[in-house]
């Protein structure tokens, strides 16, 4: 009986551990991006998840604020510096021109937050080149990656852009 209650008791104190050191801070910096055009409202739309505690940390240094991402305190003004970041951080370009995108909003997903972005009016019949620029918290991690897939037509076309290699193009 003793014997048993200790297995137990050590089982217990290993899974414990266990649990813990897979809750520390994450030890990669990846974004994953999809931009996938609409035909049905002639658009290309933008999902971008990155990190939340990665994006806080970029956010208060550059901002000098408090987002209190993903919580009850969530900064009112959050989704203003979440846009403006995106905006300095996030370019597309179709034919060579920087394209406007409207930031729809955010959601979190575990400790994920996922924004949403859309480029509107996009002529897709006249369109003969895609670039995306992608320096989201290359400025902070020198080790982030951010992975675009580019989605359109039936076909995909993925980049992997870090701080030295920030922009993927597709001649279409």
């Amino acid at each position: 009986m003793m014997k048993s209650k200790k297995i137990k008791t050590g089982i217990g104190l290993l899974t414990l551990f266990l649990l813990m050191s897979f809750s520390t801070a994450h030890k990669f910096y990846l974004s994953v991006t999809n931009v996938v055009y609409s035909e049905k409202s002639a658009s290309f739309q933008i999902t971008t998840r990155i990190f939340i505690d990665d994006l806080e940390d970029v956010l208060e240094e550059r901002y000098d604020i408090k987002p209190a991402l993903a919580t009850e305190q969530e900064s009112k003004i959050a989704n203003a510096y979440i846009e403006k970041y995106l905006r300095a951080k996030f370019v597309i370009e179709l034919n060579g021109e920087n394209s406007q995108y409207v930031f729809l909003g955010k959601e979190y997903d575990n400790d994920v937050i996922i924004c949403y972005l859309e480029v509107e009016n996009v002529d897709f019949a006249n369109l003969k080149s895609i670039a995306v620029q992608n320096e989201v918290l290359t400025d902070l991690f020198e080790e982030q990656q951010n992975i675009v897939h580019l989605k359109w037509k039936g076909k995909k076309r993925s980049f992997v852009l870090i701080k030295e290699n920030n922009k993927g193009m597709l001649n279409l």
